[in-house]
């Protein structure tokens, strides 16, 4: 017996080996959201008395209070708390493009976009949530082992520069979120969204862009090179390219936001420059308000 719990500890600490760095700023950053003593707390179907709220246009006489309601003028509700839990599925591009990052002083995009998806996955699994994948590699779980799970599968790169969003697999009625450079094909992505739509599944796209990609800060003789190696442009004259450039972002930027609109979903751009703390929130308060 003693052997045995020694093989399973040291197969478990290897395979832990594999990922602590990203699991533990995960778990940090997490930790700077406050969550409260109920977490995602919100109102429903349910046994629980969660809030009293004033009464509303459109709301039941028959959900009065009365008896909060005799201490004063006004008329109160008693709402009960949300007991059902939500899956929410994940995609992450893997491609490698991701691996880009202009700076040794900026993290690149993968790191950040991994470290905000299993932040935003610990969060709303420690809130009473199923978290997992799009497609089936990992249907949504709750638990800490599901956090270990997704933190080892958010280890693996692709070799392609853009990899293809995974709309697999969606539950119905369930929450998505969506992080990409979405500098690949889009019409993948609208396909993924209109089929989300269809299903009832409505979520994030967090665009994580490096600050140069959103500057383009060359001038004269530049070689571009994808990361994975398979495009090459050189040009002896790179300021010229900077207006069309920044005119076709733009471009692709605001179609990202339309179809999140058009389709539910909430769209965001954020960059390795700025805070992951700041982009955690944003998604975090995203996904909460969609209920």
């Amino acid at each position: 017996m003693t052997d045995t719990v020694t093989y399973l500890r040291r197969d478990a600490q290897l395979e832990a080996s594999r990922f602590p760095a990203l699991l533990a700023r995960a778990e940090h950053l997490a930790g700077t959201v406050l969550l409260g003593e109920h977490g995602r707390r919100r109102s429903g179907m349910g046994d629980d008395f969660w809030q009293y709220r004033p009464l509303r246009s459109g709301d039941s006489y028959r959900n009065i209070d009365w008896r909060r309601s005799g201490r004063g003028d006004e008329q109160f509700v008693r709402e009960r708390e949300w007991q059902i839990a939500q899956s929410v599925q994940l995609w992450v591009d893997g491609g490698a493009s991701m691996r880009f990052t202009s700076d040794q002083n900026l993290p690149q995009k993968s790191d950040r976009a991994r470290l905000v998806a299993l932040a935003t996955a610990i969060l709303l699994i420690r809130g009473g949530e199923r978290v997992g994948f799009t497609g089936w590699q990992l249907p949504p779980r709750n638990g800490d082992v599901q956090v270990l799970r997704l933190a080892e599968a958010l280890s693996d790169d692709g070799e392609d520069d853009y990899s293809e969003l995974e709309a697999r697999g969606m539950i119905p009625h369930a929450r998505a979120m969506f992080v990409s450079d979405f500098l690949g094909d889009l019409d993948p992505v609208e396909a993924a969204l209109t089929k989300a739509a269809d299903r009832g599944v409505r979520g994030v796209l967090l665009q994580v862009l490096d600050p140069t990609e959103e500057s383009f800060p060359f001038k004269g003789r530049t070689i571009f090179q994808s990361v994975g190696g398979s495009v090459a442009h050189e040009t002896l004259k790179a300021g010229d390219l900077r207006t069309r450039y920044l005119e076709r972002l733009a471009e692709r930027k605001d179609r990202l936001d339309r179809l999140s609109r058009l389709t539910g979903w909430q769209y965001m751009c954020h960059h390795t420059s700025d805070s992951a703390q700041s982009a955690l929130l944003w998604v975090y308060r995203a996904m909460d308000g969609g209920h």
